[in-house]
């Protein structure tokens, strides 16, 4: 103004300056030392909210109420960032229709512990069919190369599943387990996220599993643990009637299932030329189809000659 000779009236109406915005004359901060402390709190504390770091001012001799701390906090830019954990998005499976053996499998874990405190996570399988259980794999810590090569031993006695049921869990969506079921052609069936009972044959096996054997025994080693769990397994497959298998053992069930179907599910009907299990080959033969031919053509014969 001096420099061209203009008044404060000339000069702020040219600019289009209001004349209080040109006399203003900014006030000291006076929260600049509680703001200094706030902000070397937070860089000491990231994860604390406005609210737990006015209550630790508080304790360092600072007395400012929790809105003052608040409007501070959010002037620095120091709201903590909160992240929503991601879930797995998955379809409801729908219901299976089993009418054999090895039409689908279902697996899961079960947590434990030893007397020393070491964690036990036991891994269970069951045939969704037969209610038979041909392994478990007891260790503190299980991977997914750990599952394939148990899966790759009780396929190799009892030959591979056409489909696993399984959750979401890392050992069976990580990239080893996944290439190791497209190689063999079998189908993963994924539950639900928080959906347990999409895969009740197996949460109703480990719920007597652990009622029957985790619950009721002391494991003193992983040794002592894995022999208890093994007999327990055995018993179970061999000597524990099933209701839904109109009590009989699972192994008993899936020995005269091709030959008893009355004792199967409801409503299955009973094949009336199906051998009985404990017939042999007239002939002496080892072959089982052939001696089932040969079988069902001596009952024709026998039905055609009562006629």
């Amino acid at each position: 103004m001096a420099e061209h000779g203009l008044s404060e009236r000339q000069a702020c109406k040219l600019l289009e300056l209001d004349r209080t915005t040109y006399r203003y004359e900014p006030r000291p901060d006076r929260n600049a030392a509680l703001r200094a402390a706030l902000m070397e709190l937070a860089r000491q504390k990231p994860h604390c909210g406005y609210r737990r770091l006015g209550v630790l001012l508080a304790r360092c001799g600072w007395a400012a109420n929790p809105k003052r701390v608040c409007r501070l906090y959010r002037q620095e830019h120091l709201t903590v960032r909160r992240f929503k954990r991601k879930r797995v998005q998955r379809i409801a499976p729908p219901a299976a229709m089993l009418t054999a053996p090895n039409q689908e499998w279902a697996i899961d874990f079960v947590m434990d512990s030893l007397a020393a405190g070491r964690s036990l996570r036991p891994l269970t399988i069951v045939d969704s069919f037969t209610r038979e259980c041909p392994a478990i794999e007891a260790d503190s810590c299980l991977g997914s190369r750990r599952v394939t090569r148990l899966l790759d031993r009780v396929t190799a006695e009892r030959g591979k599943p056409l489909a696993i049921r399984c959750d979401n869990g890392p050992e069976f969506t990580s990239r080893h387990f996944l290439s190791w079921c497209e190689k063999r052609q079998i189908r993963l069936v994924f539950i639900e996220p928080g959906r347990p009972v999409q895969n009740g044959h197996i949460e109703s096996f480990n719920g007597r599993f652990r009622d029957e054997c985790l619950n009721a025994n002391w494991f003193l080693t992983l040794a002592d643990a894995k022999t208890k769990i093994e007999a327990r397994r055995r018993k179970h497959s061999a000597q524990r009637p099933h209701s839904s298998l109109g009590y009989l053992a699972p192994e008993e069930f899936a020995a005269r299932r091709f030959y008893r179907a009355d004792v199967g599910p409801r409503g299955f009907k009973r094949n009336p030329l199906a051998p009985h299990p404990d017939a042999r080959c007239p002939r002496g033969h080892h072959d089982e189809a052939r001696c089932q031919r040969v079988l069902k053509l001596r009952l024709v014969e026998k039905s055609a000659a009562g006629q």
